[in-house]
């Protein structure tokens, strides 16, 4: 999934900890899957600096689900997401009021009952160190691609060769070490063609 986030600079490395506290989903860093309410929000943060900036991001959220972070997800605005909203927002609280890894839903604003009826939001919270290893900053998109080059035909290999469906393919591909050494873009791995990362890849799952 491409996800974004706007701001009044660019993001080349994500600190949580100079993120802001008390927002809808607690402290974390913010991304939504709507380009445009990224490019909104950078304006409003850029109002009195200088010109916003978005970035872009990849999100492997199969891998997530597979390394069993702790999830929580809105579908819509309702009771549950409101009093979770309320309770985060409680700047009289000095810690954190949840321990989810990553927080997917609605975005809560001034506009909050209009945005119901109008217009659909999206805001996903990284909370944790350990989700931000799922979201990747591709370089000017070729990294990204090339992730998508090499996953797509792995998982299909992988469905033909040992009768998995493809969720379960999937799975075993995000959830490997190759994997996770393929989206360490420093080793240059995911410059390989996809048959070796395949090769690996049995060799890991043989092991």
């Amino acid at each position: 999934m491409i996800v974004y986030h706007g701001s009044y600079i660019e993001i080349k490395q994500i600190y949580l900890s100079k993120c802001e506290p008390h927002r809808d989903f607690g402290q974390g860093f913010y991304v939504t899957k709507f380009k445009h309410h990224a490019e909104n929000w950078a304006k409003r943060k850029s109002r009195f600096k200088h010109s916003g900036f978005v970035s872009e991001y990849e999100f492997y959220y199969s891998a997530l689900v597979t390394r069993k972070c702790k999830i929580k997800q809105f579908e819509d605005y309702n009771e549950d997401w409101l009093d979770f909203v309320v309770l985060n927002r409680n700047d009289r609280n000095p810690i954190p009021a949840h321990d989810y890894d990553i927080v997917e839903g609605p975005v809560a604003d001034d506009k909050v009952q209009n945005r119901i009826h109008e217009e659909e939001t999206h805001q996903i919270c990284f909370c944790t160190v350990a989700s931000l290893q799922f979201l990747k900053q591709p370089n000017n998109g070729k990294i990204v691609s090339k992730f998508l080059h090499i996953g797509e035909p792995v998982v299909e290999k992988l469905v033909r060769d040992f009768r998995f469906d493809e969720k379960t393919a999937t799975d075993k591909f995000f959830s490997s070490i190759i994997f996770s050494k393929l989206a360490d873009t420093s080793n240059k791995l995911y410059e390989s063609d996809w048959t070796e990362i395949y090769n690996l890849l049995l060799g890991e799952l043989a092991y």
